[in-house]
């Protein structure tokens, strides 16, 4: 951020209307605006000219659209970006994430309405030191190296493709590109994978499509009553809790009033942990909040397996921190390194 702590942001739309809804939801709770763009070579321009601490960025624009303007900036003045977008075309707002963007947010259509999601991020990613994130990210597509079947845990029994029934992930800020790492470098997997991933209602179906898009895995929106199967991923729609019985059967409910974050992390893992216990593998990834860290416990209470994501790698080194903090992980890895480790707990254990 800048010198004098406040965080100063470019708004770039191509709608008036919205650069209004924006800077009034920003400016309500002294975030200060640098300046606004009309398309995306002037948000480049700006980019350069004012270095704001992060940029809210549209897609569909004129002269430069949203995506050019997105490699235009990571490539000459890598700053934070936000894509605000409506919920016509999320598939594109996530392509935005394999460009170099941090985070999706809707759009909220009503002028200086209280916008408390678009605050909280911008506070958020502003933070985040943008060239320390893309180095780190630049082997994202290397692919994963295969399996050694050998323990990787000293002193616990190594899990094999016999033993080992599911793998959990929890992720939050920054988890969507995560995601993307890990299963582009997976290739057909001998257990299902379950994942509760933040996100706005309404995202989920278009973040699902974007990363089966990209992967060899079966990536689908679980659905209530489905049995799991190997080799596929489950997200957990945001709008349900998400259980998995011991019978491997998706169960999904309506949230709890007390849990504030959706979908829910701990309520999922918890229940992989009831079902499965010593079968399980867990993965706790990058995002804000505490989230998760719950239900980490769990899984490792009932003789489950647990990751958490580096710091290096992390949009958000938050939930993850808190379940390293809280000793519920047996290993924190980089993230480039997660889908040879799971393929490794999932290799035959050496006879």
């Amino acid at each position: 951020m800048s010198a004098a702590g406040a965080i100063r942001v470019l708004i770039v739309d191509d709608n008036r209307t919205t650069r209004k809804v924006i800077r009034m939801a920003l400016e309500s709770e002294g975030i200060c605006v640098a300046g606004e763009a009309g398309n995306g070579l002037e948000a480049v321009s700006q980019v350069l000219a004012l270095h704001p601490d992060l940029v809210t960025m549209d897609l569909e624009m004129p002269v430069l659209n949203g995506l050019d303007a997105i490699d235009r900036i990571m490539a000459e003045h890598p700053v934070p970006i936000l894509v605000v977008a409506a919920q016509v075309g999320v598939r594109t707002a996530f392509s935005a994430i394999s460009k170099g963007a941090l985070d999706v947010l809707e759009l909220q259509a009503q002028p200086g309405a209280p916008w408390p999601a678009l605050l909280k991020k911008v506070r958020l990613l502003a933070k985040v030191d943008i060239a320390a994130h893309l180095a780190a990210m630049k082997n994202r597509d290397r692919p994963a190296p295969p399996p050694v079947p050998k323990p990787v845990f000293v002193g616990r029994k190594a899990h094999s493709v016999e033993s080992l029934g599911i793998v959990a992930i929890a992720a939050s800020t920054g988890g969507p590109q995560a995601l993307q790492v890990l299963f582009g470098q997976l290739p057909a997997f001998p257990c299902p994978i379950v994942v509760a991933q933040h996100m706005t209602s309404g995202f989920n179906k278009g973040m699902t499509d974007w990363l089966d898009g990209t992967a060899a895995l079966a990536i689908r929106e679980a659905e209530d009553g489905e049995t799991l199967r190997a080799g596929t991923v489950y997200l957990n729609p945001p709008e349900y809790s998400m259980r998995i019985t011991a019978e491997g059967v998706v169960q999904l409910e309506e949230p709890a009033a007390h849990l504030i974050y959706h979908p829910s992390c701990d309520f999922m893992l918890k229940s992989v942990a009831k079902a499965y216990q010593g079968r399980a593998v867990a993965a706790i990834l990058t995002g804000m909040g505490s989230d998760g860290v719950a239900g980490m416990r769990a899984i490792k209470a009932a003789g489950g397996l647990t990751l958490a994501q580096d710091e290096a790698t992390s949009v958000v080194f938050g939930m993850n921190r808190l379940a390293v903090e809280n000793q519920c992980i047996d290993k924190v890895i980089s993230l480039h390194d997660l889908a040879a480790e799971l393929l490794r707990l999932a290799a035959p254990a050496p006879r």
